[in-house]
């Protein structure tokens, strides 16, 4: 019989550690979050304006996920 992995308590949670930079202010956390995505969006279209199809092999960066 097989054992059934345990979860660790040492596992990395990134809701955890992006609380406490804002001294635990969700709403602080949501901003910068926000703000964070915003400007990776704006990199994405720059990089997709200056990538080439075919340095890529026909592969072009989506703004929106592919849930």
């Amino acid at each position: 019989m097989l054992a059934q992995k345990q979860p660790s308590t040492d596992e990395f949670d990134p809701i955890d550690a992006a609380l406490p930079y804002h001294d635990g202010d969700v709403r602080a956390t949501i901003a910068t979050l926000l703000a964070d995505c915003g400007h990776l969006r704006e990199q994405l279209v720059i990089a997709k304006g200056c990538i080439s199809r075919g340095l890529t092999r026909g592969w072009t960066p989506e703004l929106e996920r592919q849930d």
